[in-house]
């Protein structure tokens, strides 16, 4: 989503801090004004944008989807006060699960509407204070522990909801359940099935990849790992997407038994014939260049487009087990 084309109606915050014992709920909506309007845009655009997203659907005994049904602006202000009521009882149920406002917004977007569960998680800073006396003035520093993300901070915890056909858009983040790490959003909360986001899928794709390589070829062999990453930035930059069969036959080319292996790997996760579609720049941008260090303190970045291009840089063995690396037709060098 593009904030520009995002038409915000209605927004409201709810205050859900586990430490207080009850859920502070507003009985009015946010009187926003442009500011504000452009805050919950920005969020929005990159929740919404991001590859953690996880594209779910409800369960059968979730109640979300009730209390949703018929959802409009004449209602807006007491359904919001249940999402945030069903989430606290979870939160306080749960301590690790941090202290938050909720922000729930009636928005439309390509001419359909939406409801956007926005959980802004505290911050800690330190701020400035005045305080008055008999001899005047005294600014102090405190500590404010209830701070909001700012515009340009990511919000890890979020749900967008298509009202027409609940389709949900799941930013979530795992925390502590009797004992266990959970996604307490998906399987707590709003009671939906939670698939794996596009950018979990290309990080199991690639440590498959990185797993079954080193097995077979030595962990410090850094030409096969340059010419791994290439295989999967080619990919990336060519197609927009990583084939995952083409990946398969490309970096494990003539051995059957590497393929089958990283076949195997993904089984589990019903990854063999996927195609992983990253949408986020910043999701693929490992792949853009290869950092190597040298045993004597040396650092070089090499672009993979640059990789392979002998006019440009090229990798030398000598005959004493050593590596050269030359740098070639450099028209200008600077520093950072």
């Amino acid at each position: 989503m593009l904030r520009d084309d995002i038409i915000i109606k209605k927004a409201i915050i709810h205050i859900l801090d586990s430490v207080v014992g009850i859920p502070v709920l507003s009985d009015k909506e946010l009187d926003c004004g442009p500011d504000l309007y452009d805050f919950f845009k920005a969020h929005l655009e990159k929740i919404t944008g991001s590859d953690d997203i996880k594209h779910c659907r409800f369960t059968e005994d979730a109640q979300i989807p009730m209390m949703i049904e018929g959802f409009d602006a004449d209602n807006f202000v007491v359904v919001s006060q249940g999402i945030a009521g069903e989430l606290f009882d979870v939160m306080q149920a749960n301590v690790d699960i941090p202290a938050a406002d909720l922000a729930v917004l009636l928005f439309r977007y390509d001419e359909k509407d939406y409801l956007g569960l926005l959980k802004m998680n505290y911050k800690s800073s330190y701020t400035h204070c005045t305080m008055a006396d008999q001899e005047g003035n005294a600014n102090e520093i405190i500590m404010q522990k209830a701070l909001l993300p700012s515009e340009s901070q990511r919000i890890t915890e979020a749900a967008v909801i298509r009202l027409d056909d609940q389709d949900i858009m799941l930013l979530e983040k795992k925390y502590d359940v009797n004992g266990v790490k959970t996604n307490y959003m998906s399987q707590l909360f709003l009671k939906c099935h939670a698939p794996l986001s596009q950018k979990s899928k290309l990080d199991i794709v690639t440590k498959a990849v990185e797993q079954v390589n080193n097995k077979y070829y030595d962990k410090e062999d850094v030409d096969r790992k340059m010419e791994v990453k290439k295989i999967i930035h080619n990919e990336l930059e060519e197609q927009g997407a990583l084939d995952v069969s083409s990946v398969k036959e490309k970096v494990f080319a003539d051995n059957p038994e590497m393929q089958k292996e990283f076949e195997e790997k993904l089984e589990k996760y019903n990854l063999q014939e996927a195609k992983i579609e990253p949408q986020n720049k910043s999701t693929v941008k490992k792949f853009e260049k290869q950092c190597l260090k040298t045993d004597t303190g040396i650092e070089i970045t090499i672009p993979m487009d640059q990789y392979g291009n002998n006019d440009n840089v090229e990798f030398f063995t000598n005959p004493d087990g050593t590596i050269s690396v030359m740098i070639k037709n450099i028209g200008k060098l600077t520093s950072n």
